[in-house]
């Protein structure tokens, strides 16, 4: 067996199936990028992480209940497991100590909410498995199951897999088929026919690698049979492959995607060649139908709406582009990526990173007063570390705060804020993988990665570049021993002329992943250039849809509508400049909903000139020019709107006419 995959998955029963079933995996590298992305995944963890009084908090809401009554659907159960999992994803970057003794002091507090039925939980016992109870619960599983994989206290290990038994014992004692006298898991919401329910598949099928007990899978197994809704089986959906997720009958976006990575799981440990295509299915169509040019989806609320063809609709003025499902997009996407291998996973992860995610970041710890005191008179203002929409048309960001849930004490968070962490804690994770005979580099950012070759060898590369601002990357490999293996580079799909000198030396290159074979040696220098020209984009036009977007919450029931193209849907662009989608902002004293002539070549490219008069920060700044002579600036999507209100209104999506 591959000396590194052995090495890289001993003692970790979670992970160590994906020998058999996976294409890439994620290393225990070292990490230590510089730049932008360091510097982002330092503000999160020292803005949010490292603050001890928002675990206290959330550890709090368990141990009175406060989603008790169920009015609202509370989920205040959630808040602390999605940190948690977006915290130890940060500290493998960082591996910061004080970071890990709060984790370990938090995990301590949430084992002892446990009550004498084996229940953590948000709600009672005498009014629980409604709304968000099971949801909540998943998270909870969630974010133990991801401390244990930096957890280096064996005793508390041991302590919190007895927890969590003891936790889903008890689920299983009471959700389960209606003919055992239980509630059917998918009954056990009152939203979205139990999909936000059935993505508890995850953590048990996690629960099962952990302790091999077969009534964990079995009662999986039970998940997976529910099909993850009350009126449609989505996972035998995807597996017919017939129709887009946006037209399944239930088109949560977030929860949809939870409830197929749960099915990803269950692949993974049991072998089921249906399920692999699924998922893979269910990824690929998304990916196709409802990823918009930032990399999120949902141009209607939260909810899937073939966003990819709509997302120049006029029409709809309201929310869109969930920061929770930016990330948890990112995190699929990571997943695909290890299942099978295909780059444009890499490739999706990439355009979500650089503008929808690093967009959302809340670089100005802006508070949103008037806002939270409208729902609740003696709230306490504070900033949160992540907007939770993104605009695609002129707009301004913070339209509001996804998820807004008060505590008993009058502070608040929401579900973005708490899944924010995530994101950047994934990004060493993708950086660079390993594969059985080799290493796979999907990301180019500056600084060095510190991994293992496949015969278990130590080796460090090195990143001399300033991607994505510039196209030219330079990899020096440094190892103590020469080895034979083989060195994976992405070339993502938008890059059309590309260079590759290996060793001085100029070889092929096309898009996609291209593997250089051969026996590396210390110093070895791989240098990459990537097509940095600017390409105006225009929108997909889709003349007329059947979607499923409105929502009569009095009968839980998402109803099929016709919805016909705007009319001036068509006649937008957008300019992007190798991953980053560039954008107005009126901070650069120009009108950003004045329509645009952009001056472009036959090949639509435009000639960008570069400039530095913003006089806010910003990752890239451009003047763009304009037929006839004029001319008007932009930046990179990621530095636009973060004044949150009309200082800054921004957007990717320009209009060509009035």
């Amino acid at each position: 067996m591959n000396k590194t995959l052995s090495h890289l998955y001993a003692n970790d029963p979670v992970n160590a199936k994906r020998i058999e079933t996976d294409t890439l995996f994620t290393g225990k590298n070292t990490t230590d990028y510089s730049g932008f992305i360091d510097r982002s995944i330092r503000y999160i963890e020292d803005f949010q992480l490292l603050d001890p009084v928002h675990w206290a908090r959330f550890v709090n809401q368990f141990r009175i209940h406060s989603d008790k009554d169920g009015k609202g659907g509370g989920w205040k159960g959630e808040f602390w497991g999605k940190m948690m999992r977006g915290a130890t994803f940060t500290y493998t970057y960082t591996r910061n100590e004080e970071l890990y003794k709060i984790l370990t002091d938090t995990v301590e507090d949430m084992l002892s909410t446990i009550d004498g039925l084996g229940r953590i939980s948000t709600y009672t016992p005498d009014n629980e498995f409604i709304f968000w109870d099971v949801w909540s619960r998943k998270y909870v599983l969630l974010g133990m199951q991801y401390f244990m994989e930096i957890c280096t206290d064996e005793n508390l290990k041991s302590r919190i897999t007895d927890s969590m038994e003891k936790q889903v014992n008890y689920i299983m004692s009471k959700v389960g088929p209606a003919s055992e006298g239980k509630t059917p898991i998918t009954e056990t919401s009152n939203f979205w026919r139990g999909l936000n329910s059935s993505s508890l598949l995850e953590p048990v099928v996690r629960l099962y690698d952990i302790t091999g007990k077969k009534e964990y899978l079995d009662y999986a197994a039970y998940i997976v049979s529910e099909g993850g809704t009350s009126i449609s089986n989505v996972f035998e959906l995807a597996f017919e492959d017939k129709c887009d997720p946006y037209q399944y009958p239930m088109t949560k976006a977030y929860e949809l995607i939870s409830c197929f990575e749960g099915l990803l799981e269950y692949y993974r440990a049991t072998g089921i060649e249906k399920h692999k295509i699924a998922v893979l299915n269910f990824g690929r169509r998304l990916g196709k139908s409802d990823i918009t040019i930032i990399g999120s989806a949902g141009c209607t609320h939260e909810n899937l709406d073939h966003a990819a063809a709509r997302q120049t609709d006029t029409a709809y003025q309201g929310i869109m582009q969930e920061t929770c499902v930016t990330v948890t997009w990112m995190k699929f996407c990571w997943q695909l990526l290890m299942l099978s291998g295909d780059v444009q996973y890499a490739d999706y992860f990439e355009q979500s990173l650089y503008n929808a995610y690093l967009g959302a970041v809340n670089t100005e710890k802006i508070t949103d007063e008037k806002l939270v005191h409208e729902r609740c008179a003696d709230a306490h203002p504070e900033a949160l570390p992540f907007d939770s929409y993104s605009s695609l048309l002129p707009n301004t960001r913070g339209r509001g705060i996804g998820g807004l849930q008060f505590m008993p004490d009058n502070h608040y968070y929401g579900c973005c804020a708490c899944i924010g962490a995530a994101g950047c804690g994934m990004i060493h994770k993708e950086g660079v993988m390993l594969k059985k005979n080799g290493i796979c580099i999907n990301l180019y950012i500056p600084g060095t990665v510190k991994t293992l070759t496949p015969e278990a060898n130590e080796i460090t590369l090195k990143f001399d570049t300033e991607y994505p601002v510039e196209g030219e990357i330079k990899i020096t490999l440094e190892m103590d021993k020469d080895e034979a293996f083989d060195l994976d580079l992405r070339v993502p799909a938008w890059s059309k002329r590309n260079s590759l000198t290996v060793c001085g030396e100029e070889t092929d290159v096309s898009v996609g992943y291209n593997t250089i074979s051969r026996t590396w040696k210390n110093g070895d220098t791989v240098t990459l250039k990537l097509d940095m020209r600017t390409e105006l984009l225009r929108p997909q036009s889709n003349p007329r849809d059947i979607l499923f977007r409105r929502v009569d919450w009095g009968h839980n029931y998402v109803v099929p509508e016709v919805v016909t193209e705007s009319p001036d849907a068509r006649f937008h662009v957008a300019l992007r400049r190798g991953p980053v989608v560039l954008a107005r902002d009126a901070r650069l004293g120009e009108n950003v909903d004045e329509p645009v002539d952009i001056l472009f070549d036959e090949d639509g490219y435009v000639a960008l000139s570069p400039c530095k008069s913003a006089g806010f920060d910003t990752i890239e700044e451009f003047t763009v020019p304009e037929k006839g002579g004029k001319s008007f600036k932009v930046i990179d999507y990621s530095s636009a709107g973060k004044t949150w209100n009309e200082d800054s209104r921004y957007g990717c999506w320009l209009p060509t006419r009035k």
